[in-house]
């Protein structure tokens, strides 16, 4: 029987996991164990890859071993990092497994920057390289049988999923190899051989004859079944492997068949059966016959043909001479059972027993980005928390400062500085003054230009790269089939959209903040002088001591620290609630492992609740008591106010001393603000750099795709035909006027090919009439014999060869009627002189038509054209 059948395997160019993988670890982890852990696993990746791809790989367990873990190890780290066109771009390049390539053209390959391409190609070598280990099995023995058996359902199951697969894998039009078409008669094909294998291992082991006939013929119909699907398809039998496997498959099919009717008929003879014994006997010779007529050069049946013919002729023999029992139809016989002992491997990793993932205490990139969808919301949650209490203050502080309180209970004596301007003036000058607030200003600019340029190197590295895609695409059409620039670029330019509003509101807020500094700071300079400018500065008023002893200062006094305590308490608060901490990947990991999903919205609400739901309560409660307690100060400081003795002075006095206190609250504001905008364009300048990344990253990686791109468009270029087949010229297809004679062939026909024949337009049905022998006049027939030798040729030249009966060289076509006529002139191949025994003949001029000028003299040949042998006549006559 013929040798099993196998795949050959892909091939792959070098790819580098170690820097893309590597600068993503590095941007998204922080320094320490965990990411250097993760380096070093990227790099023992990138060495399972050189080891699984990137050389050749003996047929033995041990290389499988390898591409089943490299496989698991892909199906393992696709979840943790966000490979894609447009994030972590990595482009793999495989040759298509049975496309053997051109002199100039090179073979088929695809190039996509897809993880699922990758796992798809790896796959099917995973497949091809069961399927040759398992075609080197001896199956003269039970563990070859079986270990044969192990690694076909193994293929068969490979090839199975990569169909099932391979086209959400990719997104788009696959190379053959790996196509639906290709894999599902490959996936058949092995469970085919599989079934084979089952039934070998019955025969070895002496079944019982019923049972070996079952899993032949199970066997042949598998092998039928693969054969239909191959044989149907539009592409594949344009491959040379499918060209070699076709006849393979068929004499499978036949040789499995008849060793089901030969077993079938033991079962007959065993029943007493002995027509049906012999009709089964015939048609398993029937099918030997046709095995060995069709399919001999590719598989032998002799031993079986042997076995089947002694078989027929004993059953023969003995029905003649003993039973008598009629032989029936085959078509009357009763069909053969089927047993199927082979089923498909199910492809799920991980397949390799030794596979330990490299990536193990990374998440998902599901939970991934889930965890930044919660550390957003929490910071959401924290931030209006802290808003909220922080413009309760302000508010508090305003209104204050609008009452002139504390400094009105403070300057009852009216020429003292109160001791809270005091206190205010102390705290501006330690905290910088002007300076400070000026220097963080004047940074601000530098700092917005600077993100600005980042943010717009990094938008036009993706416009360039566009342009530069749409010319190619307009140059060549349906050609350049790469996912176009533009949809590819979507969500980055939305990104650097959504950076540029970002920059725009903090544009507007920068002016907020220098419009306030401007309308405070003639005050916030006269807090930042010495305490005797300052006193001077301040208008004196009458003094009223006379309420330092009242009810309602003390009451005053007493609402006043109310709200001071209040203020420290959310001071407190504040700190607690950013301080509050839980991780939430392990809930995330545990709706993942369940559900295969994560509901982070649900999730994420629920536990922020758990954890800032009493925060909420307390913030609400302080605002309550501070709007109560503004209330009752408001309430007290009119009582005030109508006690103290008014005068312009005093006004005056109190009207300077809020405008003291506002500036005060309005310094301390401004800081903040300024300090947080300087915060956050040094962190959005980092935001902005890693965007730069991976801009540039894509960029370079459309670049070497557009690399490889360019260069298959070369070789599918060099690949096609330079000019379209051309057609004969109608004076070589039709007949000559008779008086003119017949009219040579140009020199330049060249002999059709085989594929060109099929692809130029039909035939003429009938071979052109013979034409009309040439007129030759007497003159033309003296002034060139026919039989004189020309003259002057070497006599060193050998004489010509005898001529053959029938044309030699190759096969132009022969007219009927008219034998050793060609298409070609004789003239045309200066070497074949000789083998025509045919006259030549002058060439007649054309009515009209004057000869040849300035021909060389008799027995001369042309120039140009090599010597002709002695004993002939030249082809053109002499003029």
């Amino acid at each position: 029987m013929a040798a099993f059948i196998s795949v050959p395997l892909k091939k792959s160019s070098e790819v580098d996991l170690v820097k893309p993988l590597s600068k993503f670890v590095t941007a998204t982890y922080t320094a320490g164990e965990e990411q250097g852990e993760y380096v070093r696993a990227v790099e023992e990746l990138n060495k399972l890859r050189r080891n699984a791809v990137g050389r050749p790989l003996d047929k033995h367990d041990s290389s499988l071993e390898i591409l089943l873990r490299y496989y698991d190890q892909l199906c393992a780290v696709e979840p943790k990092f966000p490979f894609s066109e447009n994030q972590l771009c990595l482009t793999f390049t495989w040759k298509d497994a049975f496309d053997k390539g051109s002199l100039f053209g090179g073979s088929v390959k695809l190039a996509l920057a897809s993880l699922g391409y990758e796992k798809t190609c790896v796959l099917f070598n995973a497949a091809a390289l069961a399927s040759q280990i398992a075609s080197e099995q001896n199956l003269d023995n039970d563990e070859g049988l079986k270990a044969a058996a192990k690694y076909y359902q193994l293929a068969s199951g490979a090839f199975g999923h990569i169909k099932d697969t391979v086209l959400s894998a990719l997104n788009r039009e696959p190379t053959m190899d790996i196509s639906p078409e290709t894999v599902g008669p490959l996936s058949l094909i092995m469970l085919a051989q599989a079934q084979e294998v089952f039934f070998l291992k019955a025969t070895s082991d002496k079944m019982k004859d019923a049972v070996i006939a079952k899993l032949a013929n199970q066997a042949a119909d598998f092998y039928g079944d693969a054969f239909k699907q191959c044989q149907y398809k539009d592409n594949l039998p344009k491959y040379f492997y499918f060209q070699e496997v076709l006849p393979v498959l068929a004499a499978k099919h036949c040789i499995l068949q008849a060793n089901a009717q030969l077993h079938q008929s033991a079962v007959a003879k065993q029943k007493k059966h002995f027509g049906e014994e012999i009709a089964r006997l015939q048609h398993a010779a029937e099918l030997v016959k046709t095995v060995t007529s069709r399919y001999d050069e590719y598989v032998s049946v002799k031993d079986l043909g042997d076995k089947v013919n002694r078989a027929l002729t004993a059953a023969k023999k003995d029905n003649d001479f003993i039973y008598h029992d009629r032989v029936p139809e085959v078509k009357d016989l009763e069909p053969i059972g089927k047993a199927a002992l082979v089923k498909a491997t199910a492809i799920t990793p991980p397949l390799s027993q030794k596979f330990s993932d490299l990536f193990e205490k990374m998440v998902p990139m599901a939970v991934q980005q889930s965890m930044s969808m919660y550390n957003q919301r929490k910071a959401d949650t924290v931030n209006r928390l802290v808003t909220s209490m922080r413009e309760a203050t302000n508010l508090c502080n305003g209104v204050l400062a609008s009452l002139n309180l504390p400094a009105a209970l403070e300057d009852l004596s009216g020429d003292s500085i109160p001791q809270s301007i005091v206190e205010k003036s102390r705290s501006i000058v330690q905290q910088g003054g002007l300076q400070s607030i000026e220097q963080l200003i004047k940074d601000l600019p530098e700092l917005l230009t600077r993100n600005r340029e980042i943010l717009d190197e990094s938008l036009k590295m993706l416009g360039d790269e566009e342009t530069t895609d749409n010319e190619l695409r307009s140059k060549f059409n349906q050609r350049w089939n790469r996912t176009p620039s533009g949809d590819l670029y979507k969500p980055l330019r939305a990104e650097g959209a959504n950076f540029r509003n970002v920059l725009d509101k903090a544009v507007q807020a920068d002016q907020v903040v220098k419009d306030r500094y401007n309308a405070h700071c003639d005050m916030i300079a006269l807090l930042c002088k010495p305490e005797n400018e300052l006193s001077a500065a301040i208008p004196s008023a009458n003094p009223t001591k006379t309420l330092q002893g009242s009810e309602i200062v003390n009451v005053l006094r007493s609402q006043l620290a109310k709200l001071d305590t209040m203020k420290k308490e959310r001071e407190t608060m504040e700190g607690e609630i950013k301080a509050v901490t839980f991780d939430m990947s392990t809930t995330f990991l545990t709706a993942l492992a369940q559900a295969g999903a994560i509901n982070e919205e649900q999730l994420s609400l629920s536990q922020l609740d758990q954890l800032y739901g009493a925060y909420n309560q307390r913030v609400q409660a302080s605002l309550r008591t501070q709007e109560e307690l503004l209330g009752q100060v408001q309430t007290s400081h009119q009582e005030f106010s109508s006690l103290k003795q008014s005068n312009a002075e005093a006004n005056q006095r109190e009207e300077v001393l809020k405008k003291l206190a506002s500036a005060h609250d309005s310094y301390v504001e401004i800081s903040n603000n300024l300090r947080e905008g300087t915060k956050f364009y040094n962190d959005l300048t980092e935001i902005l750099l890693k965007f730069q990344n991976k801009c540039s990253d894509i960029v370079f990686a459309r670049k070497t795709e557009r690399d490889e791109l360019l260069k298959d468009l070369q070789q599918s270029i060099a690949r096609e035909p330079s000019a379209p087949a051309f057609s004969v010229p109608a004076y070589q297809s039709t007949p000559a006027a008779p008086a003119a004679g017949p009219t040579p062939a140009p020199r330049t026909v060249f002999p059709p090919q085989p594929q060109q024949a099929q692809q130029q337009p039909p035939a003429k049905p009938q071979p052109p009439s013979r034409p009309p022998p040439p007129t030759i006049t007497p003159q033309a027939a003296s002034t060139t014999p026919t039989n004189t030798p020309p003259t002057g040729h070497p006599t060193s030249n050998p004489p010509p060869a005898a001529p053959p009966s029938q044309a030699q060289g190759p096969p132009y076509p022969t007219y009927q009627g008219y034998p050793g006529y060609f298409q070609m002139p004789m003239g045309y191949n200066p070497y074949a002189f000789g083998q025509y025994n045919m006259p030549y003949v002058p060439y007649p001029g054309a009515p009209g038509q004057g000869g040849y000028p300035a021909a060389p003299p008799a027995g001369q040949p042309y120039p140009g054209y090599p010597q002709q042998p002695p004993q002939q006549q030249p082809y053109y006559p002499q003029q």
